[in-house]
């Protein structure tokens, strides 16, 4: 057989798979890692107690099949247990619920609304499902201009509140514009909603075309389970979880998040609790950097979204010192901040503050170098 008909049977990938980078965060060693923003505090203790007292037969065995126990924990958390009409889907992270959505109101060619810079994954999720990617600008104090991304009229418009990379948060005038006039199904991110001024979980009361999706990865300290939802009519939810297909949460992970939500102040109120100390410490953090010359973004999440033409510079030497942030480069140039910064930013974590000055220390450093 020659090279030209070894080639020729070769199973070849689709387009959008073959052009897909993989994902590499930077995992070099590191005495403090503030670059996913994670619960930096840990896990809450009734997790972990959920998780150590597992019985081991259950390993053996799947998990149930669409994860009821935390539905219904989940759906009294956010308050929406008595609510008729509405469901939840859980998935593996809250990005597989996206996935899910994106296949299940889908057809290829249709359009995926968004601002962009967002999550990075939507534009990702959005081309493997065959469909186009409608990226809207920020406006330049990083707001979302509602009408324009009504005005794409796409078949799914995807909303991110509080926003990563950028940690801002829409306002509930422009979200509920957006889940009103839009003309397809409304995706709204709260990964970030414990950390957040206001969140809009209770809209799918109002909207039948609306999914709200959450994570158990950031406030909730269980990124390594990987558990995530979406919260909206009983319609859209069981499209999107039969999109999703069953055992998508493991028994451990259901264990630990059901845990999570629980009464107590080794569960929801050890959440609650740190929940707020990222948040003083957020704005802490934030000052010292205006102090130092810089200007974050104002943040609504457990992070800082910094514009900077040093970003990966200063990234580097931070790495060098065991100190690991996100550098972002190529980003939109939409906002005065970022266009100044000439497309990159730092992403840097919350966590404890005795880590917070240990990055200070770093940070201090690598601007002096970089």
């Amino acid at each position: 057989m020659s090279a030209d008909d070894s080639d020729a049977a070769r199973p070849l990938p689709r387009a959008a798979v073959r052009e897909l980078p993989l994902y590499a965060p930077d995992v070099a060693a590191n005495t403090v890692d503030v670059s996913e923003n994670v619960n930096l505090w840990g896990s809450p203790p009734a997790s972990l107690r959920a998780l150590a007292s597992a019985p081991a037969e259950r390993v053996n065995r799947y998990p149930s099949l669409y994860s009821t126990p935390l539905r219904d924990a989940v759906l009294k958390y956010v308050g929406l247990a008595s609510a008729s009409g509405i469901g939840l889907v859980t998935g593996c992270g809250s990005d597989d619920v996206l996935d899910a959505a994106i296949r299940a109101f889908g057809e290829p060619g249709d359009e995926v609304a968004f601002t962009a810079p967002t999550f990075v994954m939507i534009p990702i999720f959005t081309r493997l499902n065959g469909l186009v990617p409608s990226m809207i600008p920020l406006g330049r104090g990083y707001e979302v201009d509602p009408q324009q991304l009504v005005d794409r009229r796409a078949k799914i418009t995807y909303l991110c509140t509080p926003n990563n990379p950028t940690s801002t948060a829409m306002s509930r005038q422009a979200v509920e514009y957006v889940v009103e006039h839009a003309a397809g199904l409304v995706v709204l991110d709260e990964a970030y909603a414990e950390f957040a001024p206001d969140v809009f979980t209770s809209l799918v009361t109002r909207s039948e075309r609306l999914l709200v999706t959450r994570t158990f990865s950031k406030a909730f300290g269980l990124a390594g389970l990987r558990v995530g939802y979406g919260v909206g009519s009983a319609a859209i939810v069981d499209a999107v979880t039969r999109a999703r297909g069953p055992y998508k949460v493991n028994a451990l992970a259901e264990a630990a998040a059901v845990a999570a939500l629980a009464d107590g102040p080794d569960a929801l109120g050890w959440v609650t609790e740190h929940a707020a100390l990222a948040v003083a410490i957020r704005e802490r953090l934030a000052n010292a950097l205006r102090e130092l010359g810089f200007e974050p973004a104002p943040s609504a999440g457990n992070f800082l979204f910094v514009p900077s033409s040093r970003a990966p510079a200063i990234a580097a030497a931070m790495r060098e010192r065991g100190v690991l942030v996100r550098a972002l480069s190529g980003l939109p140039h939409d906002v005065p901040a970022m266009r100044a910064a000439e497309g990159h930013a730092l992403r840097i974590g919350v966590g404890p503050w005795e880590a917070m000055e240990r990055l200070l220390d770093v940070f201090r450093e690598a601007i002096a170098c970089a």
